[in-house]
């Protein structure tokens, strides 16, 4: 149960391709933009989509293989854990982030569409 204190698994679309950027010690990272979407029918009986946009970071390896395999559109499964932080903004404010930082992923592969036999 130890390693489940922090940890966040989602299944996603892409909303862009992977943004690969390299530090200035030469590390890479890549920044990813992953839509999930939650269905449920509203007192009305009115069918609502509520899409949550989550960002994703991947830093090395794992970095350079997002940006070769994963692309806007694309549907996948994703692990890590969630990390807060804060930065300087451009106008002098401090802002305020939560990221999902990359551990393991897989593109889900589409569903191939039902035959019906006619026996």
């Amino acid at each position: 149960m130890n390693t489940m204190k922090n940890l966040v698994q989602l299944i996603g679309n892409l909303g862009n391709d992977p943004e690969v950027k390299e530090t200035a010690q030469g590390r890479k990272m890549a920044r990813l933009s992953v839509a999930t979407n939650e269905s449920y029918t509203n007192k009305s009986g009115d069918r609502i989509t509520d899409t949550q946009w989550h960002t994703v970071v991947a830093w090395g390896p794992q970095a350079e293989q997002a940006a070769q395999v994963l692309r806007k559109g694309v549907k996948v499964a994703l692990q890590g854990k969630l990390v807060h932080r804060s930065y300087e903004g451009k106008d002098g404010q401090k802002r305020y982030i939560t990221e999902v930082v990359l551990s393991e992923f897989q593109v889900v592969p589409k569903a191939e569409p039902e035959t019906v036999s006619a026996d």
